[in-house]
């Protein structure tokens, strides 16, 4: 069994047959559309969206101490999270700028035409920002016991004479 879930709604998991493959994320696909059809998915996929952009989700109680599986996993789960650190430090000025003219619509003054379409063009970039962000805060949270694994995983063995002293 593989479990997708979207950036746009981590609450939403999709779970399908299989190991992860673009014939696992079809179907995901598949449960996505029939979720979309019955109104029953809290996202706006307006933008699109494609079997590639879902998010496997790896079970954080799968990784168990000690094996080279879960020492792959756990770099892969810190490799990503160092990806999504990056995505976020690069648009978050550009957010935030966009975040300060939103102020503008709220107040009386007048606001040109090419303001607002300047705005509506920033809004991409904030949603784009804090689908990221909420990635890169979750991501931080799976990759806490990531590095646990590898904290352990890189400790030396203990040496003899701090055992004969327990006796």
């Amino acid at each position: 069994m593989v479990q997708y879930t979207l950036a746009q709604s981590p609450e939403v998991i999709l779970t399908v047959p299989g190991k992860d493959s673009a014939k696992a994320r079809e179907k995901a696909m598949d449960q996505l559309m029939e979720l979309m059809d019955d109104g029953k998915l809290p996202t706006d996929l307006t933008d699109g969206f494609s079997p590639k952009q879902f998010i496997e989700v790896k079970d954080p109680g799968a990784i168990a101490t000690g094996d080279d599986d879960s020492l792959n996993q756990a770099v892969q789960i810190l490799s990503s999270l160092a990806t999504l650190k990056l995505k976020a430090q690069e648009s978050r000025n550009e957010a935030m700028q966009v975040r300060e003219q939103i102020d503008i619509l709220f107040s009386d003054d007048l606001v040109s035409e090419e303001e607002v379409t300047q705005l509506k063009d920033g809004f991409k970039v904030l949603k784009a920002y804090a689908q990221v962000n909420l990635r890169y805060r979750e991501a931080r949270a799976q990759a806490e016991e990531a590095r646990a694994v590898l904290d352990q995983a890189l400790q030396s063995p203990p040496e003899p004479k701090s055992q004969k002293g327990k006796g």
